[in-house]
């Protein structure tokens, strides 16, 4: 591509030139541009690309599948371990649960987060384990039944999420710390419609995950009626990160009171974080969003 460049400057330059041939002399443009032409072409002719010696596909983690009785139906997990993971170690990693887990969703970029933020030199997070679920119906899975009827209409597979948090807590939790080498921390990463269920599980069943990450929840959902929930009480303590784009006014004002909610019953045993991301809308958030809980959640932790 560079000499391509060159070469289309050379040209440009060639254009420029006087003719010449209008005095009497030989055409210079002609004589510049033949010279050009039988330079580059020795030139690439004369290159010698190296031997590929062999290739292999790059994997970042692996994909295994389970059959729920739960949910009566079989479940991609994909799993990312780290790099020191070994199963001769005695070394346990903490687990990071995320929602639209997924290959094409966003497992690979979480992933890559976790990979980068435990570098030693970097030291954000400890090393973890990334588990991430992959969807069959995320409208069935993520939300609870609603009253609205719009809601009933453009969601009419929705409602499940009861059944969904009972494959988490006594099918996937389980084969995770009973498969891999893992510490008791959990956290839960949910965006939009994930976040609305994220949001569930901490008002309905805390105890279930340590940290808690949610971003855009999608709390519009049964005319905003989860935000009227009472909590669950826990003696455990707890993380709670909740952010948000410029999604306009229902997500924006919906995900503040969530923080509102929490902020006004907050305990010494949880800690609280909220922030807007100005700069971000709903489909953008969750990289910088997940970057930042990791920081402000993991600190507090070393601390």
């Amino acid at each position: 591509m560079y000499l391509l460049y060159i070469f289309i400057r050379v040209i440009n330059v060639i254009r420029l030139l006087p003719r010449c041939s209008q005095l009497g002399q030989p055409d210079m443009k002609q004589t510049i541009l033949s010279l050009t032409l039988l330079f580059f072409t020795n030139l690439l002719l004369g290159q010698e690309l190296p031997d590929k010696i062999s290739e292999t596909d790059f994997s970042i983690g692996k994909t295994v599948y389970v059959k729920s009785k739960v949910l009566d139906e079989t479940r991609e997990l994909n799993i990312y371990l780290p790099s020191s993971y070994s199963a001769d170690s005695i070394k346990t990693y903490p687990v990071i649960y995320l929602m639209d887990g997924s290959r094409d969703e966003d497992f690979i970029h979480i992933s890559g987060i976790v990979q980068f933020g435990s570098f030693s030199w970097i030291n954000m997070i400890p090393e973890s384990i990334v588990v991430g679920i992959g969807n069959i119906d995320r409208k069935r899975d993520f939300t609870y039944p609603s009253q609205n009827k719009l809601d009933q209409e453009e969601f009419p597979t929705s409602g499940q999420s009861e059944k969904f948090i009972d494959f988490l807590e006594k099918e996937l939790q389980p084969f995770i710390d009973s498969t891999y080498k893992t510490t008791e921390m959990k956290t839960i990463i949910g965006q939009s419609l994930g976040g609305l269920l994220a949001t569930e599980i901490l008002l309905k069943k805390p105890d279930l995950f340590d940290n808690y990450i949610i971003v855009s929840p999608s709390l519009w959902w049964d005319d905003e009626r989860l935000l009227d929930f009472q909590s669950t009480s826990y003696d455990s303590t707890k993380s709670v990160y909740i952010a948000g784009g410029k999604e306009g006014e229902v997500m924006e004002r919906t995900a503040k009171e969530l923080y509102d909610k929490l902020k006004k019953n907050q305990k010494q045993n949880t800690n609280l974080y909220y922030e807007f991301l100005e700069d971000k809308t709903h489909g953008d958030a969750l990289h910088i969003a997940v970057y930042n809980a990791f920081e402000k959640l993991f600190k507090q932790k070393k601390e």
